[in-house]
């Protein structure tokens, strides 16, 4: 009789998980394991409508890494919640096969931590295995899409774009467009006007003196 593997047996509770505390205790267990083959499941999870274990699920598939990125992005775009949740574990693998779904999430959703963990994503996606020329297309997509959200209406989306923008030029070249294009997005952040939160200027202006050549 063949035994069951620990995570298999991990998998089986978690989908006989009877109440909102044995999903969170089932899922933080999965989470743990560091196997590739837990991916599907804690996707899964994301849309359960438990906000506890979809952290634990989120923790989870960051800790896999590039591993649970195929399974995010086979996501059923129709579960709002899931989607959201799967932003925020892209963001936090940093997979450049996250793009289209993070430029989405900063666009277009509702939700403004949604839009702030998007926004801190497209600064930090891996873009070493590229190809030069694949390398600028991309971070030229983000930056566009960081700037424009220089105008988002809510604050702490403001403060995670100066994040992204820093993150985003960090390591160009002095004389690199997309470095004084990031420049010019934090100096408008930096901006003292009525919309303008302090914490957000201050933020973008820390950003602006780590740029400045050394």
């Amino acid at each position: 009789m063949s035994q069951v593997s620990p995570v298999a047996a991990r998998i089986a509770a978690l989908q006989q998980a009877g109440s909102a505390l044995a999903l969170l205790q089932a899922t933080q267990e999965l989470a743990s394991c560091a196997d590739a083959s837990a991916a599907p499941v804690l996707v899964e999870v994301l849309g359960f409508n438990n906000p506890g274990a979809a952290v634990a699920a989120v923790n989870g598939l960051i800790s896999l890494g590039t591993a649970a990125v195929e399974a995010l992005l086979q996501l059923d775009p129709d579960n709002y919640g899931a989607r959201a949740w799967a932003v925020r574990a892209l963001a936090g693998i940093g997979d450049v096969r996250g793009l289209e779904l993070l430029l989405d999430a900063l666009g277009s959703d509702v939700a403004a931590s949604v839009r702030r963990a998007a926004a801190k994503g497209l600064g930090q996606l891996q873009l070493g295995a590229l190809a030069e020329a694949e390398q600028h297309q991309v971070r030229q997509r983000c930056l566009a899409a960081l700037l424009a959200a220089t105008a988002d209406g809510e604050w702490v989306v403001r403060y995670a774009v100066a994040v992204g923008l820093e993150s985003l030029a960090e390591g160009l070249s002095p004389d690199a467009t997309e470095l004084q294009q990031a420049r010019n997005g934090l100096v408008t952040l930096s901006e003292a006007t009525e919309d303008t939160p302090p914490v957000v200027q201050r933020r973008a202006k820390l950003a602006l003196s780590r740029l400045e050549p050394q």
